[in-house]
């Protein structure tokens, strides 16, 4: 009995060590090679996949094909063991609770398959169509979250005219479409144009909500004309007022070609860099305030010349920060960089991605590019005076 026992134990030990080897991924073509390569390990034969949806060939084959039987037999497998009859090759259904997903064939050249042969070919289908199953839910539900990442990944508004304006934006993870990084542009009465970029905390689809919740806000805020830093002022009572809202930080430029100027303020983010007319690289100090959702206020503004021959870039931390790496540290870096000062917008964007190897960020990446477009001489100057 002990030995007997023993013998079970083992038996039971192996099975669960070949259980384990399918379904490794959710990669549906993956768990099919694996289950066929278990099952044909395990009689010692050859072993496929015959699907549903396409019964005119056999999938994920392991071993010698030439042993399968042909495909209308294959496809029509008896129902009842009686039915079987000592047979060199077994065909089971892949079926997960109402699902099935084809069939798997076995067959060897010699031997007809034992009863418990059968039964752990049986239980290798049942694992596989169930992690296939479980794939296939991931696919539908990753499907969904994409197009609604999609709906939330709006397009910033239009600029003004007067100014030439570039904007990427890279989520991080290979699956994500957006996350909590994002750029947005207003139009402001006289010229003016409302630049800003901003962080909610976290890279998840809730992080992505958040951030749709608080451009929408942004619109119709500006859409009153106030300062920057009354327009942070009024989104940080608004978040305040919602306990779900995470935090965030943002930074707000108002661009005023006609004057030359720009006015900037900020929530807890970093300052804005200016690229002169040499191709330098300088960081405009802002006053410090709080993120947004705090509820705290306290938010200044700071103004500065700017004209056409230089360009105003907004950004959130992932494009300089790395890990274990000190914040001024990062920043000196970017502001190290030097550019080619025939570079318009888009140029400087993609060099600075490039530079500092943005695509393998550790945290999404939101920048934005801006510059002041030379004013053509008027009508009445072009023509000169009048005779």
């Amino acid at each position: 009995m002990p030995t007997s026992g023993a013998g079970a134990s083992s038996r039971l030990t192996a099975l669960r060590t070949t259980v384990a080897a399918i379904g490794t991924t959710l990669d549906e073509e993956t768990t099919w090679h694996e289950l066929t390569g278990v099952a044909a390990g395990l009689v010692g034969g050859t072993a496929a996949i015959l699907p549903d949806e396409r019964e005119s060939a056999y999938e994920a084959v392991s071993g010698d094909a030439a042993v399968l039987p042909d495909l209308a037999r294959a496809a029509t497998p008896p129902r009842t063991e009686a039915a079987r009859g000592p047979d060199p090759a077994v065909c089971l259904p892949l079926v997960s609770g109402e699902l099935h997903y084809g069939t798997l064939v076995c067959a060897r050249n010699e031997g007809i398959f034992t009863p418990s042969e059968k039964d752990a070919l049986a239980l290798l289908a049942e694992r596989a169509a169930s992690h296939v199953r479980h794939a296939r839910e991931h696919d539908r539900v990753s499907r969904i979250v994409g197009d609604l990442q999609r709906a939330l990944l709006a397009e910033p508004g239009r600029p003004h005219p007067n100014l030439d304006v570039a904007i990427r934006y890279l989520p991080v993870g290979q699956r994500a479409l957006v996350g909590g990084d994002w750029c947005e542009t207003v139009r402001l009465h006289f010229g003016r144009t409302l630049l800003v970029v901003g962080d909610v905390m976290g890279h998840s689809l809730e992080a992505a909500v958040d951030m749709t919740a608080y451009r929408s806000a942004l619109r119709y805020i500006a859409s009153a004309d106030l300062p920057p830093h009354r327009v942070l002022r009024q989104l940080d009572d608004i978040a305040a007022h919602e306990p779900d809202r995470r935090p965030a930080t943002c930074l707000i430029a108002r661009v005023d070609p006609n004057r030359g100027q720009v006015t900037v303020a900020g929530a807890g983010h970093l300052p804005p860099a200016v690229i002169d007319a040499h191709g330098e690289t300088s960081l405009l100090p802002v006053p410090v305030g709080p993120p947004l959702g705090t509820g705290f206020g306290g938010y200044e503004p700071a103004t500065y010349r700017l004209d056409a021959s230089q360009t105003l870039m907004l950004f959130t931390d992932g494009l300089v920060e790395h890990r274990g790496e000190d914040i001024d540290e990062s920043l000196d870096r970017l502001a190290r960089l030097r550019f080619d000062a025939a570079d318009g917008v888009e140029g400087i964007l993609d060099s600075v991605l490039a530079r500092l190897d943005a695509r393998n960020a550790e945290d999404d990446v939101a920048v934005l590019a801006a510059r002041l477009r030379d004013r053509p001489p008027q009508a009445d100057e072009a023509s000169g005076p009048a005779p």
